[in-house]
């Protein structure tokens, strides 16, 4: 197995107090790319503006060429072109999806790694073949536990070569919910979205939506990978295993009002009644309250939600500012979903800053 110093592949870590943004960081934010929050207007992001994290390369593949297999663990291992998954019955579901690692930038001590603010989320309408026909197809036999879904995107990641590969149990892979899509809003899938198929995950964080999906494994024991057992947990320290990072916690976001100065994208507006809006989601339950702040998270007014969409779709709010004196304020929304779990306002910090769902904050010059 080859191995590599840590210049080539550093080891994790955290930034020291009042270390900036390094170039590492900075090459990985140009790289990848969230949405302007202004598309928070849209109830459809479209698919130059959804956020984009790629772990390694975008791989081109030829759709001509390419094929998914299905094999492990179970009875008649499956091996499938892209015409043939195009025949089959489709799904269209509207889904909102989010980086595990939204706000990570804002969270201290921070972690070297790409440096999210909180725009790495987009919704879209994704249309592709329900996975669990497939796995009956092949045949899962007793004793099976999980499934492995293999991209083709390639790489080192903390010392360690591999393709990327995530596992989820065979109970949730066999829920009606997860289907392998082929199509974005109507069009063919981007290459940097996954083409010519990825998987889908609703509900879950950005991670366990495998892209440039290649293979399918069942497998009769728990999978061990790294994207499973390493990246993507909910940790304290460097030797803590801590916990799986799957389900998006509920968030609220809002659309900065007014116009921006360049460099600081400080919002500037005018005295008088301005309708702030925004949107909220939750992979736990759907989100039935949103709350908003314009002194920072001291005072909380309930904002008017608009109307229930799709399960696993954001949900439109607003709330009327009057904006009765000139100062400097700053906007916060925190979003509470249907089992009760509640956006915090201050940072619930972990090693890897993941699913760290703290409130954002936007500085408003009232003029």
């Amino acid at each position: 197995m080859t191995t590599f110093d840590e210049e080539t592949s550093p080891r994790a870590r955290l930034a020291e107090p009042g270390e900036a943004i390094s170039y590492d960081e900075l090459r990985l934010a140009t790289r990848n790319h969230g949405m302007p929050l202004e598309m928070l207007d849209l109830d459809v992001t479209p698919p130059g503006l959804h956020y984009v994290l790629v772990h390694y390369d975008i791989p081109l593949l030829d759709p001509g060429q390419w094929r998914l297999e299905v094999d492990g663990h179970v009875e008649r291992p499956l091996s499938l072109d892209l015409a043939d998954l195009l025949g089959r019955p489709t799904v269209t579901h509207r889904v909102t999806l989010e980086c595990a690692g939204n706000g990570r930038a804002r969270t201290s001590p921070r972690p070297i790694s790409q440096p999210w603010l909180d725009e790495a989320v987009g919704t879209a309408e994704w249309t592709g073949v329900p996975l669990a026909p497939l796995l009956e197809e092949a045949g899962v036999r007793e004793g099976a536990v999980d499934v492995v879904f293999t991209g083709a995107d390639h790489g080192v990641e903390r010392g360690v070569e591999q393709d990327y590969q995530r596992g989820i149990s065979l109970a949730e892979a066999q829920s009606d919910r997860l289907f392998l899509a082929h199509t974005m809003n109507g069009q063919p899938l981007l290459p940097q979205h996954g083409a010519p198929l990825r998987l889908l995950v609703p509900g879950w964080y950005g991670m366990a939506h495998v892209k440039w999906l290649v293979r399918i494994t069942v497998l009769d024991r728990a999978f061990d990978g790294y994207q499973n057992a390493t990246a993507y947990r909910i940790t304290q320290d460097a030797d803590d295993p801590g916990e799986p990072v799957d389900r998006i916690r509920p968030r609220a976001l809002v659309r900065p009002p007014g116009f921006p100065e360049f460099q600081t994208r400080t919002r500037v507006v005018d005295v008088g009644s301005h309708q702030l809006r925004g949107r909220a989601w939750s992979g736990l339950a759907p989100v039935d309250r949103v709350e908003v702040s314009v002194d920072g998270g001291e005072t909380w007014a309930d904002a008017e939600l608009g109307p229930a969409g799709g399960e696993h779709e954001w949900r439109s709010w607003s709330w009327t500012w009057q904006a009765e004196a000139p100062g400097r304020y700053e906007l916060c929304a925190r979003a509470t979903d249907a089992a009760g779990n509640v956006q915090p306002v201050e940072q619930r910090w972990n090693r890897q800053a993941m699913a760290n769902n703290h409130v954002q904050r936007v500085p408003v010059v009232v003029r």
